[in-house]
């Protein structure tokens, strides 16, 4: 079965071709793709050939895992539906994660149309006023929501976020429905302040200020940091600031470098969390957070593309001081 996808041949190489995937099967949803949601930290880590699967760094020896299809969501329109798959119907809007490929280093895709999936990790969308593509990135939107959701809120807590890219303003988005009062620590103004606008964080641009400083000035006792980054020496110096029994979540890609020495938290009891991946009621959770509207997407996307020039797409996310945050690819005619 013939598709089109956009290709990472080898590192920093970026092409849109026809591609081959697998005749659907019982359990499969076969997808004609709106929109895909380019998730720039992961999917860049493999343009440079940074890992070879999943938390797994690149190590001198191990094959170059190219050509791939990178990505791992998207939305559009299920167009056939496999017998065996009994909670989507042909017509419906739906998400999707990760489908089936061939010829490829890995078998699973992301950015690819039409696409075979799974049934399992094919969602259909909610009735309402949302527009399909603010559902297009919801595993990275998950991300977040697993970020903030997973350490426990008593409102009026302070929760310090490390990072303004897209985990970073969906784990404050969550901790602030939540209850939390929210502290965002980022380098991007644009970025800092589409929290600010949004009324989920307060800001501090850690170019201009040393955040540290500027909350132990201000006298706030952090109960909860998430570390979006994998900065360690940012948690490090919040951590005078942290009260008793407050906790961590890490998130950061640390590759090899992730030590954290757990006997400097025992003192404190911070509790550390490290979440990863994506679970289906936590996806249930973030697409109804979506639909509610206390889960915001649509202000985080930066540029649009056709999938077909996904190559300038690439050039503008890898470019110095790129602009782009939330990148979405459209596959209409």
């Amino acid at each position: 079965m013939k598709a089109e996808a956009v290709v990472f041949d080898d590192r920093e190489r970026v092409s849109f071709k026809h591609v081959e995937v697998p005749e659907p099967g019982e359990h499969d949803v076969v997808v004609e793709v709106e929109y895909s949601w380019i998730s720039i930290g992961t999917e860049s880590s493999y343009l440079r050939g940074e890992r070879i699967s999943g938390e797994v760094p690149y190590r001198p020896g191990d094959p170059w895992p190219f050509p791939q299809v990178a990505g791992y969501q998207k939305v559009g329109v299920a167009t056939r539906v496999g017998s065996a798959v009994t909670h989507i119907r042909p017509g419906d809007r739906v998400f999707a994660t990760v489908s089936r490929i061939e010829g490829m280093f890995f078998d699973y895709a992301g950015h690819v149309n039409p696409a075979v999936t799974d049934g399992r990790q094919v969602w259909k969308l909610p009735e309402g006023d949302v527009p399909a593509v603010a559902y297009a990135g919801a595993v990275l939107t998950q991300v977040g929501y697993n970020c903030g959701s997973r350490p426990p809120v008593e409102r009026g807590d302070t929760a310090v976020v490390i990072g303004d890219g897209l985990v970073g303003q969906w784990a404050a988005q969550t901790l602030h429905a939540r209850g939390a009062a929210v502290c965002m620590l980022g380098r991007r103004e644009d970025r800092l302040r589409l929290a600010e606008a949004g009324g989920y964080a307060r800001p501090l641009h850690t170019r201009a200020v040393d955040p540290a400083e500027e909350l132990r000035s201000a006298g706030v006792s952090i109960g909860i940091v998430v570390d979006t980054v994998g900065s360690l020496e940012t948690f490090r110096a919040l951590q005078p600031l942290m009260k008793h029994d407050s906790h961590l979540v890490s998130a950061g890609y640390l590759g090899e470098r992730g030590g954290i020495d757990i006997q400097t938290l025992r003192e404190q009891e911070i509790t550390l969390h490290t979440p990863s991946g994506w679970t289906t009621p936590r996806m249930d959770e973030t697409i109804r957070g979506i639909a509610e509207g206390w889960l915001k997407t649509e202000p985080l996307i930066t540029h649009r593309f056709p999938a077909s020039e996904a190559a300038a797409a690439w050039q503008l996310i890898t470019a110095k001081g790129s602009p782009c945050l939330g990148v979405i690819l459209e596959w209409g005619s």
